[in-house]
């Protein structure tokens, strides 16, 4: 079966949405042991590297995507940006709380995605909006409502909200500023100039940082952010933002908290309670909703 050029963007998001989750459970355990600038240059540098191989290799770099720096220098500072303030976050917010602020990423989306690209919400979206993010708290607040209404916003949750903000900002943008360059040159434009806005911030926290002193879980944090969550999500991200509207790319961030149960199970914690499978089947009742094209 082909798929069309609209599902092949569903594809790329629904893998999108299972590597991001990684990031938070091992995130949550990195967090306090290393500065968050220093380990976010060290991450854009392996995945850019990582990136910058696979351009030269398939599609080659022309003298054309060069043209408005920019270009790279403002979508690089904005993902940059939500990295640093992840981790930062993290630091002092539980993983349950940063999940249920990133719920409103989407939602933003949508905002941006009208103010930049005039991209319509249309009614069936607004409610598939609706249902993922009613599924999506109710996996993270673990079918409990007393959670939920206990829920508080502290210092970590509000840093981690403006992060949230640059990313919404950088979905829509991402169509709007390419000028026809593959996905994977793109990125690799985009994570050089936020490698260099990291570095130029971040030298500091880089010298700071005794890195033999690091315990494992930073470095296989560090490994496996730079090449899942960030090389092969940056180019996934990339190609379904020129296939799919701004609102339906982030649509998939209410897949990550069922993701994350997955990841939590995998690590040898404890399943959640069976009702919480509720919300999983409203998540993906959203997606569904989101499926169709159109008109």
């Amino acid at each position: 079966m082909t798929l069309t050029q609209s599902q092949r963007g569903h594809v790329a998001m629904l893998a999108f949405s299972g590597l991001v989750a990684g990031s938070f459970s091992l995130g949550a355990m990195a967090a306090p042991l290393i500065d968050p600038l220093a380990l976010t240059v060290l991450r854009f540098a392996i995945a850019g590297a990582l990136v910058g191989a696979a351009a030269f290799a398939s599609t080659g770099i022309r003298r054309s995507a060069l043209q408005a720096p920019w270009r790279y220098l403002t979508l690089g500072g904005l993902l940059a940006a939500y990295f640093v303030l992840m981790f930062q976050g993290l630091k002092t917010a539980e993983p349950v709380a940063t999940a249920a602020v990133f719920t409103l990423t989407p939602v933003m989306a949508a905002g941006f995605g009208w103010l930049t690209l005039r991209q319509r919400l249309t009614a069936r979206m607004g409610l598939a909006l609706a249902i993922g993010a009613v599924g999506a708290l109710w996996v993270i607040f673990r079918a409990d409502p007393a959670k939920l209404l206990a829920f508080h916003i502290g210092t970590g949750e509000a840093i981690y909200f403006a992060g949230c903000v640059a990313h919404a900002l950088y979905t829509p943008l991402v169509r709007k500023l390419n000028r026809g360059e593959p996905a994977v040159v793109f990125t690799f434009g985009m994570m050089v100039a936020g490698w260099l806005i990291l570095t130029a911030t971040g030298l500091p926290a880089i010298r700071a940082t005794d890195w033999a002193a690091l315990p494992a879980i930073v470095w296989v944090t560090l490994l496996y952010t730079a090449i899942f969550a960030s090389a092969a999500t940056f180019v996934l991200m990339q190609y379904a933002t020129m296939r799919l509207p701004a609102a339906k790319v982030m649509a998939y961030t209410y897949l990550v908290p069922s993701w994350v149960i997955l990841w939590e199970i995998a690590m040898g914690r404890a399943a959640p309670p069976p009702l919480i499978l509720v919300g999983v089947a409203l998540s993906v009742l959203a997606l569904a909703l989101l499926l169709k094209d159109e008109a």
